[in-house]
Protein backbone atom coordinates (compact mmCIF):
# COMPACT_ATOMS: atom_id res chain seq x y z
CA UNK A 1 0.00 0.00 0.00
CA UNK A 2 1.36 3.44 -0.94
CA UNK A 3 2.10 5.84 1.90
CA UNK A 4 0.20 9.13 2.10
CA UNK A 5 3.35 11.24 2.26
CA UNK A 6 1.39 14.48 1.81
CA UNK A 7 -0.41 14.15 5.12
CA UNK A 8 2.66 12.72 6.86
CA UNK A 9 4.57 15.89 6.00
CA UNK A 10 1.70 18.06 7.17
CA UNK A 11 1.68 16.18 10.48
CA UNK A 12 5.37 16.97 10.93
CA UNK A 13 4.59 20.69 10.64
CA UNK A 14 1.80 20.38 13.20
CA UNK A 15 4.07 18.38 15.51
CA UNK A 16 6.67 21.16 15.45
CA UNK A 17 3.99 23.85 15.80
CA UNK A 18 5.07 25.82 12.74
CA UNK A 19 5.32 25.62 8.96
CA UNK A 20 8.40 23.69 7.85
CA UNK A 21 7.63 24.31 4.14
CA UNK A 22 7.90 20.63 3.27
CA UNK A 23 5.23 20.79 0.55
CA UNK A 24 6.28 23.84 -1.43
CA UNK A 25 3.43 26.06 -2.66
CA UNK A 26 0.82 24.11 -0.67
CA UNK A 27 2.39 25.51 2.52
CA UNK A 28 1.65 29.03 1.27
CA UNK A 29 -1.99 28.30 0.44
CA UNK A 30 -5.20 28.01 2.45
CA UNK A 31 -4.92 24.20 2.10
CA UNK A 32 -2.13 24.12 4.66
CA UNK A 33 -3.39 22.38 7.87
CA UNK A 34 -1.63 25.02 9.97
CA UNK A 35 -3.87 27.62 8.32
CA UNK A 36 -7.03 25.52 8.78
CA UNK A 37 -6.43 23.92 12.19
CA UNK A 38 -3.71 26.05 13.72
CA UNK A 39 -0.46 24.74 15.21
CA UNK A 40 -2.18 21.85 16.99
CA UNK A 41 -0.22 18.59 17.44
CA UNK A 42 -1.60 15.73 15.29
CA UNK A 43 -3.80 13.00 16.72
CA UNK A 44 -7.09 12.79 18.60
CA UNK A 45 -5.58 14.08 21.82
CA UNK A 46 -3.23 16.65 20.29
CA UNK A 47 -4.07 19.52 22.63
CA UNK A 48 -4.44 17.34 25.73
CA UNK A 49 -0.95 15.92 25.26
CA UNK A 50 0.70 19.33 25.49
CA UNK A 51 2.60 19.91 28.71
CA UNK A 52 5.48 22.01 29.89
CA UNK A 53 8.60 20.50 28.28
CA UNK A 54 11.91 20.02 30.08
CA UNK A 55 15.10 21.78 28.96
CA UNK A 56 16.15 18.55 27.26
CA UNK A 57 12.76 18.30 25.56
CA UNK A 58 13.09 21.83 24.15
CA UNK A 59 16.58 21.05 22.83
CA UNK A 60 15.36 17.79 21.30
CA UNK A 61 12.47 19.50 19.52
CA UNK A 62 14.82 22.13 18.08
CA UNK A 63 17.09 19.39 16.74
CA UNK A 64 14.18 17.43 15.27
CA UNK A 65 12.82 20.57 13.66
CA UNK A 66 16.17 21.30 11.99
CA UNK A 67 16.43 17.73 10.68
CA UNK A 68 12.93 17.90 9.24
CA UNK A 69 13.42 21.28 7.59
CA UNK A 70 16.53 20.13 5.72
CA UNK A 71 15.42 16.51 5.29
CA UNK A 72 18.54 14.98 6.81
CA UNK A 73 19.20 12.01 9.08
CA UNK A 74 20.57 12.04 12.63
CA UNK A 75 23.97 10.75 11.49
CA UNK A 76 24.20 13.48 8.87
CA UNK A 77 23.36 16.22 11.38
CA UNK A 78 25.96 14.88 13.83
CA UNK A 79 28.58 14.95 11.08
CA UNK A 80 27.65 18.52 10.15
CA UNK A 81 27.92 19.51 13.83
CA UNK A 82 31.41 17.95 14.09
CA UNK A 83 32.50 19.69 10.89
CA UNK A 84 31.09 23.03 12.12
CA UNK A 85 33.15 22.69 15.33
CA UNK A 86 36.35 22.42 13.29
CA UNK A 87 35.64 25.64 11.38
CA UNK A 88 36.56 29.13 12.55
CA UNK A 89 33.78 31.42 13.68
CA UNK A 90 30.51 30.96 15.57
CA UNK A 91 29.54 27.30 15.86
CA UNK A 92 25.80 27.84 15.34
CA UNK A 93 26.36 30.02 12.28
CA UNK A 94 28.80 27.48 10.84
CA UNK A 95 26.26 24.68 11.25
CA UNK A 96 23.49 26.57 9.47
CA UNK A 97 25.80 27.67 6.63
CA UNK A 98 26.83 24.05 6.03
CA UNK A 99 23.17 23.07 5.74
CA UNK A 100 22.18 26.08 3.62
CA UNK A 101 24.95 25.40 1.10
CA UNK A 102 23.89 21.81 0.41
CA UNK A 103 23.01 21.36 -3.25
CA UNK A 104 19.40 20.33 -2.53
CA UNK A 105 18.85 23.43 -0.39
CA UNK A 106 20.29 25.84 -2.95
CA UNK A 107 18.19 24.30 -5.72
CA UNK A 108 15.15 24.91 -3.49
CA UNK A 109 15.83 28.43 -2.16
CA UNK A 110 16.85 29.65 -5.63
CA UNK A 111 13.40 28.67 -6.92
CA UNK A 112 14.52 25.84 -9.19
CA UNK A 113 12.38 23.42 -7.13
CA UNK A 114 9.14 23.75 -5.13
CA UNK A 115 10.42 22.09 -1.96
CA UNK A 116 13.55 20.43 -0.64
CA UNK A 117 12.06 16.99 -1.27
CA UNK A 118 11.27 18.02 -4.86
CA UNK A 119 14.82 19.32 -5.11
CA UNK A 120 16.26 15.97 -3.99
CA UNK A 121 14.01 14.20 -6.48
CA UNK A 122 15.18 16.16 -9.53
CA UNK A 123 18.81 15.89 -8.36
CA UNK A 124 18.60 12.10 -7.98
CA UNK A 125 16.92 11.88 -11.41
CA UNK A 126 19.96 13.66 -12.90
CA UNK A 127 18.13 16.83 -13.93
CA UNK A 128 20.51 19.22 -12.11
CA UNK A 129 23.86 20.42 -13.39
CA UNK A 130 26.72 21.97 -11.43
CA UNK A 131 29.17 23.91 -13.60
CA UNK A 132 27.66 22.27 -16.68
CA UNK A 133 27.98 18.68 -15.45
CA UNK A 134 25.22 16.44 -14.06
CA UNK A 135 25.52 15.93 -10.31
CA UNK A 136 23.10 13.60 -8.51
CA UNK A 137 24.38 14.04 -4.93
CA UNK A 138 21.90 16.09 -2.88
CA UNK A 139 24.35 16.58 -0.01
CA UNK A 140 27.07 18.07 -2.25
CA UNK A 141 28.56 21.14 -0.60
CA UNK A 142 28.30 23.96 -3.13
CA UNK A 143 31.38 26.17 -3.44
CA UNK A 144 31.54 29.91 -4.08
CA UNK A 145 31.54 30.44 -7.84
CA UNK A 146 29.63 27.25 -8.62
CA UNK A 147 26.84 27.57 -11.19
CA UNK A 148 23.76 25.41 -10.77
CA UNK A 149 21.20 24.90 -13.52
CA UNK A 150 18.34 22.68 -14.63
CA UNK A 151 18.87 20.43 -17.63
CA UNK A 152 17.39 22.17 -20.71
CA UNK A 153 15.17 19.24 -21.69
CA UNK A 154 13.86 18.96 -18.14
CA UNK A 155 13.19 22.70 -17.90
CA UNK A 156 10.77 22.45 -20.83
CA UNK A 157 8.60 19.85 -19.10
CA UNK A 158 5.28 21.11 -17.73
CA UNK A 159 5.62 19.37 -14.36
CA UNK A 160 8.77 21.30 -13.45
CA UNK A 161 7.46 24.91 -13.52
CA UNK A 162 10.22 26.46 -11.35
CA UNK A 163 9.19 29.11 -8.82
CA UNK A 164 12.17 31.11 -10.09
CA UNK A 165 10.24 32.26 -13.18
CA UNK A 166 7.39 33.73 -11.14
CA UNK A 167 7.29 37.52 -11.22
CA UNK A 168 7.22 38.02 -7.45
CA UNK A 169 9.87 35.39 -6.61
CA UNK A 170 12.90 36.79 -4.79
CA UNK A 171 16.15 34.86 -4.72
CA UNK A 172 18.35 35.13 -1.58
CA UNK A 173 21.00 37.86 -1.77
CA UNK A 174 23.86 35.37 -1.47
CA UNK A 175 22.83 33.80 -4.75
CA UNK A 176 22.62 35.30 -8.24
CA UNK A 177 19.72 34.01 -10.33
CA UNK A 178 19.40 34.16 -14.12
CA UNK A 179 15.68 33.52 -14.68
CA UNK A 180 16.10 33.19 -18.44
CA UNK A 181 18.74 30.45 -18.25
CA UNK A 182 17.32 28.97 -15.03
CA UNK A 183 20.83 29.18 -13.64
CA UNK A 184 21.92 30.24 -10.17
CA UNK A 185 25.43 31.21 -9.08
CA UNK A 186 26.71 30.90 -5.51
CA UNK A 187 28.34 34.31 -4.96
CA UNK A 188 28.95 34.45 -1.18
CA UNK A 189 28.37 32.46 1.99
CA UNK A 190 25.11 33.43 3.69
CA UNK A 191 25.26 35.34 6.96
CA UNK A 192 22.98 34.38 9.85
CA UNK A 193 20.69 37.31 9.01
CA UNK A 194 20.26 35.94 5.48
CA UNK A 195 19.17 32.51 6.71
CA UNK A 196 15.44 32.78 7.23
CA UNK A 197 14.92 29.53 9.14
CA UNK A 198 12.97 29.90 12.38
CA UNK A 199 15.60 27.95 14.31
CA UNK A 200 17.36 28.53 17.62
CA UNK A 201 20.68 26.93 16.75
CA UNK A 202 21.95 27.46 20.30
CA UNK A 203 19.48 24.84 21.54
CA UNK A 204 20.95 22.33 19.09
CA UNK A 205 24.48 23.12 20.24
CA UNK A 206 23.36 22.63 23.84
CA UNK A 207 21.83 19.27 22.88
CA UNK A 208 25.04 17.95 21.33
CA UNK A 209 27.22 19.46 24.07
CA UNK A 210 25.59 17.41 26.82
Amino acid sequence: MARDTLHIKCKLCRREGTKLHLKGTRCLSAKCPIEKKGAVPPGMHGLKRSRRPSAYGIQLRAKQKLKRIYGILETQLKNYYKKAKRLKGILGDNLLVLLETRLDNIVYVSGLAHSRSHSRQIISHRHVLVNGKILNISSYSVKIGDKISIDKKTAKKKDIKPRAVEKDFKCPDWLSLDKTKLEVKFISKPTRDQISQDIDENLIIEYYSR
